[in-house]
């Protein structure tokens, strides 16, 4: 196993393996993956801070292999902050932090590719800061049908007064995120609204969306996932990689960018690179910024 050393605010970082090729078939090494998480660190960052950190970890590449990990590993450094948070068996579990560049870059080291985080921050792991619609695509229908539906929802739910901002799942679909920054607000609450809409769009535009959960009410139609809106579960976080064929990333768009990608046709086009990722946020800033601090109270439906 080869070993280098780097010094990231004073502490020195145990970096292996960094010529080991873990996209093969695009030709992208972990060297590659930590230069990309240095440079979208100004931005990934806030979106992670003070969150508990799910791994889902491709020690062998995205075409072998791999696992999930909420337990922060047991060899980590004594400066990576944890949170305990009580777990589906209700016994406390302790997860990574990653509040700074040297946590995010061993996190990296470990060949966590996908960075997954709940809609709660460590400290109020019952209290969603967010509520999400997660469009997924079923067989026949692809991410230009979740555009279609993205649109429809925002114009929906502006109707209710909500603002909301889009990003990419950097898989097949994309994520529409309500935030609400609310102490009061409850996932009772969100799951509830989420579902209720879900099932309004369902009711309106049968053709296009379904809110059931079954494989098969998914053919040709664009799943809305409302039941993400759990303590217990995680989304990708934006800007984080996807293990996938090429270094796709969960990224942030304009509604008027949404727009424009619908009208011209062209799945690849709302698939972003890690090096389109990185230059765009340098030049258009953080588009998910609002989410953090926005403050909404959900309506009475």
């Amino acid at each position: 196993m080869s070993r280098t050393f780097v010094e990231i605010a004073g502490r020195r970082l145990p970096l292996s393996n960094l010529e080991k090729d873990l996209y093969p078939s695009y030709g992208f090494t972990k060297a590659d993956i930590l230069e990309y998480y240095r440079g979208i660190a100004p931005f990934i960052l806030p979106h992670l801070r003070d969150r508990a950190l799910t791994l889902k970890r491709y020690p062998e590449g995205v075409e072998k292999d791999f696992f999930f990990e909420k337990r922060c590993p047991g060899h980590r450094p004594d400066w990576v902050k944890t949170a305990e948070i009580l777990h589906h068996d209700d016994e406390p579990m302790t997860f990574c932090v990653a509040n700074d560049l040297e946590t995010l870059i061993w996190v990296g080291n470990l060949a966590s590719l996908e960075l997954h985080v709940p809609l709660a921050r460590a400290v109020s792991p019952e209290t969603p800061d967010s509520m999400v619609f997660d469009l997924d695509p079923g067989e026949g229908a692809d991410i230009l049908a979740c555009s279609r539906a993205a649109l429809i929802l925002r114009d929906l739910l502006s109707h209710m007064g909500l603002a909301t901002y889009v990003k990419t799942s950097g898989n097949k679909g994309l994520h529409v995120f309500v935030p609400l920054n609310r102490r009061e607000t409850t996932f009772e609450d969100t799951k509830t609204f989420s579902k209720i809409v879900a099932e309004i769009m369902q009711k309106h535009y049968p053709n296009l969306v379904t809110a059931k959960m079954a494989k098969q009410e998914r053919k040709e139609k664009v799943f809305i996932n409302w039941s993400q809106n759990d303590a217990k579960k995680t989304m990708i976080c934006v800007y984080s990689l996807r293990a996938r064929e090429k270094p796709f990333v969960s990224f942030p768009l304009e509604w008027k960018e949404l727009e424009h990608f619908a009208a011209l046709g062209g799945p690849e086009r709302l698939h972003v690179i890690q090096s389109d990722a990185v230059k765009r946020a340098k030049e258009q800033g953080d588009l998910f910024q609002e989410v953090l601090v926005k403050e909404q109270k959900l309506p009475h439906l």
